[in-house]
């Protein structure tokens, strides 16, 4: 099967839908394409590891929902996609996989679809057991063997004597599952678990680089044990001394794979000589009968055994730094080429030549001095009317009410929420309708004949429609106001005349 399937076409149109853009990114990183996870899809989920709005739980549930397929492809890729993110991504990944109490549950995993699938789905039971391993050591430890500090300053070196015993075994049983994948160069057949194998090589070296530390540290202390901890450090000891053997094994077939051989570690083992003077020490706590055997070639045999680790050692970390180099090189290419891509998309863009009437000419014309127009600015007043330094405000004479033939003397509201005082009334025929208020609701008072324009209310309450040149004082015919309505009546009638009126 080559190419992405309908399948995985349909679920990543569900993921665009929902705008689960994570969703989305793993079903594209675990299609059905027989190749590894492609890197742009990595990338953006190493991306979301690191951004603090990204749930982390779902991006891992997502993960392992695609464990849950049929297909061995997809299965496998959602793996690989998983340990990636636990080797490169932020630790909050790893992390949240340590709190969970079950991983991948794929002891049973079988794919029967074909020959391949048989093949495949034994090294998918066998990752998915080292990736449980991995995330259990990080429970029990907090922190990542493989990005441990490293030196005689590192964390394995340093450790005290009981920490020391009690962590070198979960380091064991991690390698353990790591070489368990126990994969041959012939059955490297395909991108999908060429791309586990790479991920499981770089662990290797960053773990046993991890486990060697701790071995030297154990060597160091171990003349000044006790005799149960000198038991427990012999037996770790030979024990390491098995999984030097398998790890070499392991490297042979990254070697026959096509992996430079420049980031192969070379190991150097201890001497057998070590061997025999831990057991003869532990021989001696025990109270059992052994050879004597002086302070001197005691001493000198350790030193010569940590030095052959120390090598070894060393050797790691080369080939660690040189990875990381390799790493640092390819982002700055990475980068220089986005920087080569958006600069020539700036050179196609056309551009904008100036010309004499541009704003940001200065040579072909001239640039207008004129103040410019302060739109918020408060207005300036001259013979009480409202001066507007722009034709944009106006606007008021557009808002004269079509069916009022006279102004009623109240400020004019203008389209900026101002108000402006008219400057002269509008003609209007003799005939013209005007009303008195206070006659037609019984509220004028026995003296309000006295009262003039500069009352205390301004006139704004007593609005009065007055003709060309005739005086804001004199009143229409009086309407009857004993009776409300009677005189609603009557001023209905009187608009009505009024209508007229102005109809003619």
């Amino acid at each position: 099967m080559s190419g992405q399937s309908i399948t995985d076409r349909i679920t990543a149109a569900q993921h665009s839908v929902t705008g689960s853009a994570v969703s989305k990114t793993v079903c594209k990183a675990t299609t059905h394409e027989v190749m590894g996870p492609k890197k742009k899809h990595l990338d953006y989920l190493i991306h979301c590891t690191n951004e603090m709005n990204v749930n982390i739980p779902q991006l891992a549930d997502s993960l392992f929902e695609r464990t849950t397929n049929t297909s061995w492809v997809v299965v496998f890729k959602s793996l690989i996609t998983t340990h990636h993110l636990m080797v490169y991504g932020n630790e909050r990944f790893v992390q949240y996989l340590a709190s969970r109490n079950t991983l991948f549950n794929l002891s049973n995993f079988l794919d029967k679809s074909g020959l391949q699938g048989y093949d495949m789905s034994t090294f998918i039971r066998r990752y998915s057991r080292y990736l449980n391993e991995k995330a259990v050591s990080y429970r029990q430890v907090a922190f990542d063997f493989t990005k441990v500090k490293r030196g005689v300053d590192g964390v394995m070196r340093t450790m005290n004597t009981e920490k020391l015993l009690k962590t070198i075994p979960i380091i064991q049983n991690q390698m353990d599952a790591l070489l368990d994948f126990n994969v041959n160069a012939n059955e490297l057949t395909n991108g999908v678990i060429n791309a586990a194998f790479m991920l499981l090589f770089k662990d290797s070296i960053r773990l046993f680089a991890a486990y060697n530390e701790g071995i030297i540290n154990l060597l160091e202390k171990y003349f000044d044990m006790k005799k149960t901890q000198c038991k427990e450090g012999l037996d770790i000891y030979k024990k390491f001394l098995t999984r030097m053997t398998r790890i070499s094994e392991f490297l042979k077939v990254a070697e026959q794979v096509g992996i430079d051989r420049g980031d192969i570690p070379d190991l150097s083992q201890a001497p057998s000589s070590l061997l025999e003077a831990l057991e003869q020490h532990l021989a001696s706590l025990e109270g059992k009968k052994v050879k004597d055997s002086t302070a001197a070639s005691r001493a000198s045999t350790l030193s010569n055994a940590v030095s052959s680790l120390a090598s070894t050692g060393m050797s790691f970390t080369k080939v660690d730094e040189r990875e990381k180099q390799a790493a640092l090189e390819e982002e700055q290419a990475r980068l220089k080429a986005l920087k080569e891509q958006r600069l020539k998309e700036l050179s196609k863009r056309p551009s904008f030549a100036t010309t004499d009437t541009s704003p940001i000419s200065t040579t072909g014309g001239t640039i207008s001095t004129a103040p410019a127009i302060d739109l918020f600015s408060t207005p300036s007043c001259s013979n009480g009317a409202v001066k507007m330094e722009s034709d944009l405000f106006d606007l008021q004479s557009t808002f004269q009410p079509s069916m009022q033939p006279g102004s009623t003397g109240l400020p004019v509201a203008t389209a900026w929420a101002g108000y402006s005082t008219p400057q002269g009334p509008p003609q209007q025929s003799a005939g013209g309708l005007q009303v008195d208020f206070e006659s037609v609701f019984g509220a004028k008072a026995a003296g309000s004949n006295s009262l003039n324009s500069d009352d205390i209310s301004g006139g704004i309450l007593k609005p009065t429609l007055a003709g060309s040149n005739q005086a804001s004082g004199q009143l229409p015919e009086k309407l009857v106001s004993d009776d409300l309505d009677s005189s609603l009546a009557n001023l209905v009638g009187n608009l009505g005349i009024g209508n007229g009126t102005m109809k003619k």
